[in-house]
């Protein structure tokens, strides 16, 4: 049975329907969320194809890393290291999960400019693949901040589930990151080591591996710094607190305004990006 040929789509320049397109865009990426799960698998598979032990790597060196940056660092500022390394293992694996997200974003278009050039496939399941891939990558690392609980006998209790929201913020900014820095590091090749160098400069002047009231009278300006607002909604309640308002709320604002400056560049230049990857 000959099927009807598919209607044509008559492109009028005078009303390029950008916003209209861009929300196509998202509903028929969103919709396409197993091929998107499916591309992120098989980037860790093929990262780790012939590997023995795979992406336990991953568990392996972050472990080796904590056990190492916690004795000395518990030394250095002359903490006890039942205090300092259940701080210090949430912190470093909430860092690497948002540090990791945001260097992959840097190359969530150009590394797939093949498919691009060739397949009329939605720009929404790259920017997917971007955040299932590290989703995975974050799974063999979170099992060690329970690992550590354990071991110095930190129960956060029922107040953990809180850390649930604060993931889904960095699932969020991470994906408004992939479209901004994909966008922008496609048509400007020389933005990725900036921001390699930014997130260099973040870790350090974010309480990764210092704690927020070693800063004295500037630990309330903390929630100023989006890395420390968003990591804070997962940090906080899994050491038994919920952390304050003031950080969720900064949050939450730091979150929509990623995901505000995203949308408008992603719908303002959307039908250039085949041309800039």
């Amino acid at each position: 049975m000959l099927h009807p040929p598919s209607p044509v789509r008559a492109y009028d320049a005078s009303n390029p329907r950008r916003r209209e397109r861009a929300l196509e865009d998202l509903a028929t990426g969103f919709a396409r969320w197993r091929l998107a799960w499916a591309l992120a698998r098989g980037d860790i598979t093929h990262r780790y194809r012939g590997s023995v032990l795979g992406p336990l790597w991953l568990t392996i060196s972050t472990a080796v890393m904590l056990a190492s940056l916690g004795f000395l660092y518990a030394k250095l500022f002359g903490m006890e290291v039942g205090d300092y390394l259940p701080w210090l293992a949430a912190s470093l694996i909430i860092w690497g999960m948002i540090a990791q997200v945001t260097t992959d974003a840097t190359a969530c278009l150009t590394s797939v400019e093949g498919v691009i050039r060739q397949m009329p496939l939605p720009y929404t399941v790259h920017a997917l693949r971007v955040v299932f891939r590290n989703a995975v990558i974050a799974a063999h690392n979170l099992p060690l901040i329970a690992v550590v609980f354990a071991i110095y006998g930190v129960a956060p209790g029922w107040g953990v589930l809180l850390a649930l929201p604060g993931l889904l913020i960095i699932a969020v900014g991470g994906f408004a990151s992939s479209f901004l820095l994909g966008m922008l590091c496609a048509r400007f090749r020389d933005i990725p080591p900036i921001v390699g160098s930014v997130m260099q400069l973040a870790f350090f002047v974010s309480p990764v591996m210092w704690k927020p009231d070693m800063v004295g009278e500037w630990a309330p300006l903390m929630p100023l710094n989006p890395f420390f607002a968003v990591m804070e909604t997962v940090r906080g309640p899994l050491m038994g607190g919920a952390g304050s308002l003031l950080v969720w709320v900064m949050a939450v604002i730091w979150t929509a305004l990623l995901v505000a400056v995203s949308w408008a560049l992603f719908v303002r230049f959307r039908g250039r990006i085949a041309f800039w990857v």
